[in-house]
């Protein structure tokens, strides 16, 4: 018997309507996805800044944070990889009922789990920002350190080296991040958004 059955979806008397009309915006998930070392944890940083400071209720859920916490329990299967974006796609449709600006920051390597979020979140509530960075320069970059424990067959299935990234096809924004400059990758996704 499935759990669920026996739930019923309460609906709250202050709406999703009446907490944007309170916080004067309108709720959005921007889903940042890309190589490890692309830059998304940096753009959706850079991005939650610019908005704070033009006034904007957000939050930012940053991949490695949220691993830390609530999906600790998740491993890098393909399988706990989509557990990990189901889990954080119904956090941010949840922050967004509430009127917030969601800022995520995920590899989200398979494309069914990114079209599964923007499920959850809604269509007109999910901007898909890929930031599109060569896997050279991830290498290159390599904050953590990762792509060398990889190479070295250390970290099994790692996105780009022993497991697959489905780049997306029709982002809602997509930034060239070998070719410009964090400023210019803000005022774009800035200049595209509509809050």
């Amino acid at each position: 018997m499935n759990p669920a059955s026996n739930l019923t979806f309460h609906v709250p008397t202050v709406s999703s309507a009446d907490r944007e009309r309170l916080l004067g915006q309108t709720g959005r998930v921007l889903w940042f996805t890309g190589l490890s070392g692309s830059g998304k944890s940096t753009l959706a940083n850079a991005t939650e800044a610019a908005l704070h400071a033009a006034g904007r209720a957000t939050f930012l859920l940053d991949g490695d944070n949220v691993r830390l916490g609530l999906n600790r329990d998740l491993g890098f299967s393909a399988q706990d990889r989509t557990e990990n974006i189901r889990r954080i796609a119904e956090v941010a449709k949840l922050m967004a009922d509430a009127g917030l600006v969601v800022l995520t920051a995920f590899v989200s390597p398979y494309a069914a789990d990114r079209d599964a979020a923007r499920a959850v979140v809604g269509e007109d509530r999910f901007v898909e920002i890929f930031v599109d960075t060569p896997l050279e320069e991830c290498e290159r970059r390599d904050p953590k350190g990762l792509y060398a424990k990889a190479r070295a067959g250390q970290i099994l299935d790692f996105t780009g080296i022993s497991a697959p990234f489905e780049a997306p096809e029709a982002p809602n924004i997509h930034l060239l991040t070998a070719q410009r400059s964090v400023a210019e990758c803000v005022y774009q996704i800035l200049g595209s958004l509509p809050l």
